[in-house]
């Protein structure tokens, strides 16, 4: 058979079939496009051929100067974006010289402890050139005061930043747990946040309103959108009862999913949260901006179905979730690396975790029209179940009085919990099969490379702190730090309160602590 003579497009296929920019049903159906309300198919018309998703691979341990190699080495590896990774101390804000951080400085990500750290982490890196996002919550405040902080002193201001503060603490209080405030307070600062964003760093995603750490404990993908746009609606509320008008800033809220190995479904998941979001926003919240209406998401892998067993086969499964989320119509994408289950990735582990989505996206022709999933039969009715279970779900968290109701009563957490024993039991009775676990065993692999962090890390940043504390104005800092509790104290927005404590070298742990003054320490009821 010849092939066909392809039209005036640079998009065709090995056969040099030509390959349309969307693709719809020959006769009779609703034809949606890609790029229009509500968005199913995709947030914009060309999707990838036009430009692809950001790559941006999870960075950090140790401590600052080690962060940085990393970060130059994943660049010149070709990642279009930079995403970072905290260690346990800075994320629920201590210093790493009191005892509650004693070995964990540096372990599951760098140590970021005062504006120091953040210098030397993005030294030699032109932050108006490039894209940062940063996986932190509860301190997600004081973080981004220090890129800010950073930006001046490169000679950037907060109107060229551009990136994405995690920030989305309701999920810490149903999954993840490295919370430090009570809800209210915590809602506010987020609210601050938003309102600072919108005003001070436009380009800026404040908050990115996450299912994967749900979907991680144990959740189904139905769960996961539902749960993930109840808290949407939560910080929209809250946005709203700060005096914002919701297309000041719903433009700029995002969302982080997990895409985990059930192919089809995870296709599914993306297209019905985008699609179930357009629709809240334009008839409840009256949204007139069609920005405000497109659900933008980052997807990562799924960490939980990566195994130590045969821990190459993690380059497979990755690879499948890659192609679906890319499929889904992801914005931007981090692939784990193979080592996930044993430790923190190794340059090479890294490399090839990147060459995955780079492969997926120049070889394997996904990206050459916009929604090739389109019109399967089985994931539209994937999707139309889903959305039925997701919309079942927000009308009975609304209910119960929202999600932070929801969540002081333990019903997300006992929905996920009570899924994640079905999938346990599965597991264990072998009618789910996990490759290398439950089925297909081998003997064990030994002398594999793995990276391991010093403790000596944690040394080296409490001198450091030292040192700082030594060199900074005690006058200054104790002025900021008195004008930041002084502020909690108030309605008034809290970023530059915090701004100005980073400015006169206060640390993540001092700044934390006098805001746990005002606010006190969320202790969580029994039922969770």
């Amino acid at each position: 058979m010849t092939a066909k003579k392809p039209a005036s497009t640079p998009f065709v296929t090995d056969s040099n079939f030509a390959v349309d920019r969307v693709y719809h049903r020959k006769a009779g159906g609703r034809k949606e496009e890609p790029g229009t309300y509500p968005y199913t198919r995709g947030i914009h018309a060309g999707m990838y051929r036009d430009r692809l998703w950001t790559m941006r691979q999870y960075t950090g341990f140790g401590d600052a100067r080690l962060t940085n190699e990393r970060f130059k080495f994943m660049l010149d590896k070709g990642q279009t974006g930079l995403s970072m990774a905290f260690d346990l101390p800075t994320q629920i804000g201590h210093d790493p010289d009191v005892p509650q951080a004693e070995g964990e400085v540096g372990k599951v990500g760098v140590s970021i402890a005062s504006i120091d750290d953040m210098m030397t982490a993005f030294d030699g890196i032109p932050i108006d050139k490039v894209s940062t996002s940063m996986t932190i919550n509860s301190t997600a405040s004081t973080l981004l005061a220090y890129y800010i902080a950073v930006g001046e002193a490169q000679g950037v201001g907060g109107e060229a930043l551009r990136g994405t503060t995690q920030n989305d603490i309701l999920k810490e209080y149903i999954a993840r747990n490295t919370y430090i405030y009570p809800p209210q307070p915590s809602m506010r600062i987020i609210g601050d946040m938003i309102g600072y964003c919108a005003k001070h760093v436009p380009r800026w995603y404040p908050v990115s309103i996450s299912g994967y750490h749900m979907r991680e404990a144990g959740s189904t993908a139905t769960q996961e959108v539902a749960f993930t746009l109840a808290n949407a609606i939560a910080y929209i509320r809250t946005c709203l009862a700060q005096g914002l008008k919701i297309d000041d800033f719903a433009p700029r809220l995002s969302f982080f999913f997990c895409c985990t190995m059930e192919f089809f479904e995870e296709i599914a998941k993306f297209r019905v949260a985008r699609r179930v979001y357009a629709k809240i926003l334009k008839e409840e919240f009256h949204a007139k901006d069609p920005r405000s209406l497109q659900l933008r998401f980052h997807t990562q892998t799924s960490g939980e179905s990566l195994t130590a067993q045969q821990p190459d086969n993690n380059v497979v499964r990755v690879s499948i979730q890659s192609m679906a989320a890319v499929l889904g119509g992801t914005q931007s994408l981090h692939t784990n690396s193979r080592d996930e289950a044993l430790s923190l990735p190794t340059k090479e582990s890294a490399k090839i975790a990147l060459r995955t989505q780079q492969i997926v996206a120049h070889e394997s022709g996904i990206t050459k029209t916009a929604d090739p999933m389109a019109g399967s039969y089985y994931l539209e009715q994937l999707c139309d179940e889903m959305e039925e279970g997701v919309l079942k779900y927000l009308k009975k968290i609304e209910r119960m009085g929202g999600s932070i109701r929801a969540i002081e009563k333990g019903f997300f957490q006992s929905e996920i919990r009570n899924n994640a024993y079905r999938l346990k039991k599965e597991v264990d009775s072998e009618g789910r099969v996990i490759v290398g676990v439950n089925k297909f065993k081998d003997e064990e692999e030994g002398g594999r490379e793995l990276l391991r962090v010093s403790d000596s890390i944690g040394a080296g940043q409490a001198r450091a702190l030292r040192s700082i504390r030594r060199r900074r104005d005690p006058a200054k800092h104790s002025a900021a730090i008195t004008a930041l509790q002084a502020a909690a104290d108030t309605e008034d927005n809290l970023m530059p309160a915090i701004l100005d404590a980073v400015r006169a070298r206060a640390t993540t742990g001092e700044i934390s602590n006098a805001l746990r003054e005002v606010f006190g320490e969320y202790r969580p009821d029994e039922v969770f």
